[in-house]
């Protein structure tokens, strides 16, 4: 792994670790003013900009602080000269529903790009797996 993609790694995790805590001054630090996100909840077609990204949190946090799990589950990343992206993979929900489909994982990608030499997040993409058709306790 290059220097920039352990930066990146970093940069992620304590993004991760931040979302955790509920702290929204560090969820937001390394995000681009013009960002992109495509998100579980509405609006289907994005938020952008720092100002509508910050908005989304504080219902999350509440949600959250009822003792849902947000944790890093795996990450990968590549890192250009002056672009790059991350996915991952993470362990995001209730104990109930974590218990019923203990597989189940949140999907991050991550679009960034580097402005005046440090990673900022230009692009950010939650969803969540189909699962409508995923055999479990409720479908037997």
């Amino acid at each position: 792994m290059n220097q920039d993609e352990e930066e990146i790694r970093r940069l992620i995790e304590e993004w991760a670790s931040a979302v955790h805590r509920g702290d929204l001054a560090a969820v937001v630090r390394d995000h681009a003013d013009d960002l992109v996100m495509y998100d579980v909840p509405p609006p289907y077609e994005g938020l952008r900009g720092l100002d509508a990204y910050r908005a989304v949190w504080p219902g999350f946090f509440a949600w959250q602080a009822s003792g849902a799990e947000f944790t890093l589950d795996t990450l990968d990343v590549t890192a250009g000269r002056d672009v790059a992206y991350a996915h991952a993979l993470l362990r995001c929900g209730t104990p109930e529903e974590l218990a019923e489909r203990p597989a189940l994982r949140l999907r991050l990608t991550l679009g960034l790009r580097k402005e005046d030499g440090r990673w900022v997040v230009a692009h950010e993409h939650h969803s969540f797996p189909d699962l409508s058709s995923e055999p479990g306790p409720s479908s037997s």
